[in-house]
């Protein structure tokens, strides 16, 4: 218990105490801005496009053809609450639309 106590603790708080009275170069702080994007793409890509584990962007793949324009609403919006609106939005009636 405390093996695992250290491993997962250790990594989250160690760059804290090495870090806590530097400042970092204005290069690795633009390049950290990137982060959340990179791993939410990561983790949101493979959910887009593929459908029973086969790539898949043919007309059949509602929740890919509906993030495009979701997309194009949070980045235009800056916003969290317009992307999920549009997003649920486009989803409720392409499934009302097609009775699914």
């Amino acid at each position: 218990m405390l093996g695992m106590l250290g491993v997962t603790y250790l990594p989250r708080v160690l760059p804290v105490w090495l870090f806590a009275n530097k400042s970092l170069p204005p290069l690795v702080i633009a390049w950290l801005r990137y982060v959340p994007v990179a791993v939410l793409a990561a983790m949101l890509l493979p959910s887009l496009v593929l459908v029973e584990g086969q790539f898949d962007v043919s007309n059949r793949n509602l929740f890919f053809w509906a993030a495009l324009p979701t997309f194009l609403v949070a980045w235009k919006t800056k916003s969290l609450f317009a992307p999920v609106a549009v997003g649920m939005v486009i989803v409720a009636g392409a499934r009302f639309i097609s009775g699914r």
